[in-house]
């Protein structure tokens, strides 16, 4: 028996050693949203301010965890007016919530479960996770890269303000579709 607790110890171990603890490069990555406008079009919209830091395993290439943040006030669509309006109480209230938060526990081969925290709302959201190799760059940092995307309904958090067109339709779509896209530098 004691042997085969010395084994799995020594697996797991051995395992560990592989893993290594990244911080997000907000400079090379991305936090952004499509959501339908008016029933007929998407408007595309991102976070210019978030920070994180993650786990990723080089030998499997398996992300391990991730949690990061997002500053709710850093919204950006291109277009000011609705860029304010999004920060009211009518969407993110930035001044009650001024955080967004992503905390992934658990990954399973293509997809990463977690919990996303929005206008203090959390639930439970299922993630398509791509991951990519590591390498070396030319300043003698490791890095790495992954993509998260998935889909949520904004009513779920809170972000129940809409209109109603006059042939009937609304002007903001529930679901939004969410993607992260992070470079990571390895931590020394």
């Amino acid at each position: 028996m004691n042997l085969l607790k010395t084994g799995l110890a020594t697996i797991l171990v051995a395992g560990s050693l592989f893993a290594g603890n990244y911080n997000v490069d907000a400079s090379h990555s991305s936090v952004g949203f499509k959501v339908k406008h008016m029933m007929i079009s998407n408007v595309k919209g991102k976070f210019d301010k978030f920070s994180g830091s993650f786990v990723f395993d080089e030998k499997t290439k398996t992300l391990k965890s991730l949690q990061g943040e997002v500053e709710a006030t850093s919204i950006n669509t291109e277009n000011a007016k609705r860029d304010n309006h999004l920060r009211s109480e009518d969407f993110f209230d930035v001044t009650n919530y001024p955080k967004l938060t992503l905390k992934i526990t658990d990954v399973n081969g293509d997809s990463a479960t977690g919990k996303l925290t929005i206008r203090g709302v959390t639930k439970v959201v299922k993630f398509e996770l791509e991951t990519s190799g590591v390498i070396k760059d030319p300043w003698g940092n490791t890095r790495t890269g992954l993509t998260l995307e998935t889909k949520v309904n904004r009513q779920d958090y809170g972000l129940k303000w809409n209109d109603v067109l006059e042939t009937g339709g609304l002007i903001v779509g529930d679901k939004v579709k969410i993607s992260v896209e992070l470079e990571g530098i390895l931590t020394k």
